[in-house]
């Protein structure tokens, strides 16, 4: 157990912690939405730190981050656990074990151990990410601060259900992340994933206004969030934001305890694909489906082929320091 970051003191020897946006009070002895954050003699510590339970090489691209030092290598970690109850997640078994099990498992490994790992297998970056590295936040920024140091960038793969004073935190040691804007209905938000939609929408904002590079993913489910109307809503709020923020469609399989959607189908992403075109959004991907052209970048002003990709794989990248050579239009992200 570790003390943590972001928290108040409240009468009674209660504690609000400020860390994600569910904002909990907690009694003595009581456990926060998340389950790895408990009030402990009025103290708010954290059960999470150095509790890896996953550290994986993975391309910058499976993030999925596509304008983001593309066809690097990327050290990626997790700890159990997780702010969010999401019906459809893919990780449960490590995200929701906290909850579903009441245990914290992992092997202690040190920021500086991570770090090292890191380099030694010839990665740019860290990133935090298979469950919501904001319930690890204490691990993650101790390790992001040593990376920066090292020459790593730093990378969350986030729920963005943080709030304002975490992102503060993070502000000159993170430098992307992927944030998943799961619909664009508190309704799905509240009754999927336990959480709410305009926490999410701010962290978006906010991360963009630090400097810190964003794109979005958002997980298409049949009959869930699919709705053009919502889709477009999605759309419109990333072109207020930055027409130029990478909008990442992805296809869903059932797993948990959503199994009563069907798998997304190719056509179902390419209508996605294209009403977010449509809408002013400069660069909209597809994900899931290896092959389909919607994993490629192409010039938002010529149409030029700029990065073939296929699945994770990068084939060709004819990106001249970040600009088409074609009409030499620059294309915003972190190319080197």
């Amino acid at each position: 157990m570790k003390e943590a970051m972001l928290w108040e003191s409240l009468p009674d020897g209660k504690i609000r912690c400020r860390l994600c946006a569910h904002e909990c009070v907690l009694a003595p002895g009581k456990k926060g939405i998340c389950y790895v954050r408990e009030n402990i003699d009025g103290k708010l510590v954290t059960h999470t730190y150095g509790k890896l339970i996953a550290a994986h090489v993975d391309p910058i691209e499976k993030k999925p981050l596509f304008h983001f030092q593309p066809g690097s290598l990327s050290y990626s970690i997790a700890t159990p656990g997780c702010n969010f109850t999401c019906k459809h997640c893919q990780n449960a078994s490590i995200s929701q074990m906290p909850r579903d099990l009441g245990i914290v498992e992992g092997e202690f490994a040190s920021p500086e151990s991570i770090v090292k790992n890191a380099q030694s297998h010839d990665c740019k970056s860290i990133s935090y990410t298979y469950t919501e590295p904001t319930i690890f936040f204490e691990y993650a920024y101790e390790t992001a601060v040593i990376a920066h140091e090292r020459g790593l960038k730093n990378i969350f793969v986030t729920n963005g259900f943080m709030t304002s004073q975490a992102i503060e935190k993070l502000s000159g040691v993170l430098d992307g992340a992927n944030i998943d804007l799961k619909a664009y209905s508190d309704d799905f938000y509240r009754k999927i994933c336990g959480g709410r939609l305009e926490p999410v929408k701010q962290a978006i904002i906010t991360m963009y206004k630090k400097g810190i590079w964003v794109e979005v993913t958002t997980l298409v489910i049949p009959g869930y969030n699919d709705d053009p109307r919502e889709l477009e809503a999605i759309a419109d709020f990333i072109v207020s934001v930055d027409p130029e923020i990478p909008w990442h469609i992805s296809a869903f399989y059932p797993t948990y305890h959503l199994t009563d959607a069907p798998p997304t189908s190719a056509k179902t992403l390419t209508r996605a694909r294209e009403i977010g075109l449509t809408r002013g959004v400069k660069f909209v991907y597809t994900g899931n489906i290896p092959g389909d052209e919607g994993e490629n970048t192409y010039c938002p002003n010529c149409g030029k082929l700029l990065i073939h990709r296929v699945g994770f794989t990068i084939f060709e990248n004819f990106l001249e320091n970040g600009m088409c050579p074609a009409c030499h239009t620059h294309l915003k992200g972190r190319w080197q």
